[in-house]
């Protein structure tokens, strides 16, 4: 299974996400990662992505994971994403050729354009919980068929 990042930066009462413009998960909001390169650690990698994809600089010890999830598509193994949140960081965010940036209200997520999963956790660790999941999508990555999460620390 690929290992994979998210990273959510959190301002007041605010959670930035990015619109996907090209690839994988292409129309969505989603927090800025992706995949852990060859010999890097998740947490360097959780750090260069976002660098590259909202211009947005943080220290590893900027980010507290928050979730571990494991992603299938029809029981087939995509991707294992290690999830974080940063308060500390510095830069304002800018649009790449990957991500649109654009900070939203924790109280509006735009879920309606989010990954189906988004709902079953990311107001979760949004409100301070930590999590171990499991989600499985149908072939199209278009409906959560199973999800299952424990609490879990990190």
């Amino acid at each position: 299974m690929k290992q994979a990042t998210i990273v959510y930066c959190l301002k007041d009462d605010q959670v930035l996400l990015g619109m996907k413009k090209a690839r994988f998960g292409q129309g969505k909001w989603n927090g800025f990662g992706g995949k852990v390169g060859e010999g890097e650690s998740v947490i360097a990698a959780a750090v260069r992505e976002l660098k590259e994809e909202a211009g947005i600089s943080m220290n590893e010890s900027d980010l507290s994971k928050v979730a571990q999830i494991a992603f299938y598509f029809a029981d087939a193994p995509i991707f294992e994403c290690h999830v974080f949140l940063a308060r500390t960081f510095s830069g304002e965010p800018i649009e790449s050729e990957e991500m649109r940036p654009q900070w939203h209200s924790l109280n509006a997520l735009p879920f309606a354009e989010m990954w189906p999963s988004d709902l079953y956790w990311l107001p979760a660790v949004l409100a301070g919980h930590t999590l171990k999941a499991t989600c499985t999508f149908d072939a199209e990555g278009k409906i959560v068929e199973r999800f299952e999460a424990e609490r879990s620390s990190f």
